[in-house]
């Protein structure tokens, strides 16, 4: 399993560990440049690490039977030891993307599965003009059942989306960016309360 981290300044103590998911493959796929825009937008004290789903091979039960493969240990620990998730993903279909999907019927599994109580946040990004509203709604729902702790607003939708990304993935719409930056913060937020439920 593959990561990719994003460099931050500055790093401190209290530094947030913050995996991020996207549900496309694609090198190019706008709902990458929009988790690379979230990274760059995270307030001081956070820092983002993508993780790449390529490896997670299909669900399958009579594998499971036989222990996780190694890739989705890898995942799995890698979601369970951070402090939260960020899932940039395209809507395919009206909702989740079959990659993504997969991975968490697979990190899904077992009494010990690292989603539940996790602080996660959610965004889409779509050439049309909803930006995903349909799938992040199918994601919700989702990610309700795996019991994470889900940030309800701000929402993220970036429709229109391949205008407002350059090809070399910076964002060059003001509104976009900052729509990402006060997602960010709200998660930051988001994180502390849930921890100091936990502590409660």
């Amino acid at each position: 399993m593959q990561t990719t981290r994003l460099p931050r300044a500055e790093l401190n103590m209290t530094q947030l560990d913050i995996v991020g998911l996207c549900g496309s493959l694609r090198a190019g796929s706008i709902n990458r440049m929009a988790l690379n825009l979230v990274g760059r937008s995270m307030p001081q004290g956070m820092t983002l690490d993508t993780v790449e789903l390529r490896d997670i091979p299909f669900f399958d039960g009579d594998v499971l039977a036989k222990g996780f493969p190694p890739s989705v240990l890898a995942l799995r620990e890698r979601i369970r030891k951070s402090d939260g998730v960020v899932i940039a993903t395209p809507e395919y279909n009206f909702s989740i993307p079959g990659v993504l999907k997969n991975a968490l019927d697979w990190v899904s599994r077992g009494d010990d599965q690292p989603f539940a109580h996790k602080p996660v946040a959610i965004l889409s990004a779509s050439p049309g003009p909803l930006g995903g509203a349909r799938v992040q709604y199918d994601l919700r729902k989702v990610m309700l059942f795996m019991n994470a702790q889900v940030l309800a607003k701000p929402e993220v939708f970036i429709g229109a989306a391949s205008g407002k990304f350059a090809p070399d993935g910076s964002c060059t719409d003001e509104a976009t960016r900052n729509f990402a930056s006060d997602q960010m913060a709200a998660f930051q937020r988001w994180i502390a309360g849930v921890q100091r439920m936990a502590l409660a």
